[in-house]
């Protein structure tokens, strides 16, 4: 197998013909916890959802480990927008992360013992396991968002996509989040996360990603990271105190 987690190519995107991502070309290294950052309306989510093939692109060409995502589902794991989610649908926890036990049985087998047994510890690593059987309606915020990592966890994949995964949640939950995160670039997994605080880029992630429609800038955090790539991605939208080589960021808008 190809040891590129995700390759990307000339990938475009438009929506009534306005381009919302243009001309897209990376390549991820594997075993990183990488970042995507930039303005609102800069294309983070449209980016994901394009390589995972949930919408149409106009240009481009997406590999996951070399191959077309179609016959790689199995390895990717995805966390979407929470607000993205129907959290009225009538199930609980354990079974929405008994979903992610799906690509490995197939479609048609239903999930045993065993898949119970993973999602529970899929739970148990998320600190959820006590409210398995709570519908998901009726868990907060900062609980939902662990429910979709556990499920993520479950699907045991090799490459995950988080959208906006510490949007909403409180500080125990985001620190419980950055843990799991860590400890998957540990068994070598690679894992993409769309994030909006700047302020903790530095601290949470090997490598960023810096887009603004196009790529303004991708590679290692202590290289990419810098006021001046800053300024040029967020433009007017940011304010930067200066003190020597860190950027403290002040505001966004």
């Amino acid at each position: 197998m190809e040891r590129i987690p995700l390759s990307i190519k000339g990938l475009t995107v438009a929506y009534q013909k306005k381009p919302v991502l243009e001309n897209i070309s990376l390549s991820v290294p594997e075993g990183k916890l990488i970042g995507i950052v930039g303005p609102n309306g800069a294309g983070k989510s449209t980016l994901i959802k394009a390589a995972l093939g949930l919408i149409p692109s106009v240009a481009g060409e997406v590999r996951i480990y070399g191959r077309p995502y179609t016959e790689q589902r199995r390895l990717i794991g995805y966390v979407p927008q929470r607000e993205s989610v129907d959290w009225d649908f009538p199930t609980n926890a354990l079974d929405v992360v008994m979903m992610g036990r799906y690509g490995h049985l197939g479609w048609f087998k239903r999930p045993g013992a065993a898949e119970r047994k993973i999602a529970m510890e899929c739970l148990e690593k998320v600190g959820m396991a006590d409210l398995a059987g709570r519908q998901i309606s009726q868990l907060s915020g900062g609980q939902q968002q662990r429910i979709f990592l556990a499920r993520a966890l479950a699907q045991d994949a090799k490459l995950y996509l988080m959208d906006e995964p510490f949007v909403g949640v409180d500080a125990a939950t985001e620190k419980a989040i950055i843990t799991l995160l860590n400890e998957l670039k540990q068994q070598g997994k690679t894992v993409l996360v769309v994030h909006h605080d700047l302020s903790t880029v530095k601290e949470y992630f090997d490598w960023v990603l810096l887009l603004n429609v196009k790529v303004m800038d991708f590679g290692p955090t202590e290289d990419v990271f810098t006021k001046e790539n800053l300024q040029q991605t967020y433009g007017g939208r940011l304010t930067i105190l200066d003190r020597g080589d860190e950027p403290v960021i002040v505001t966004t808008r």
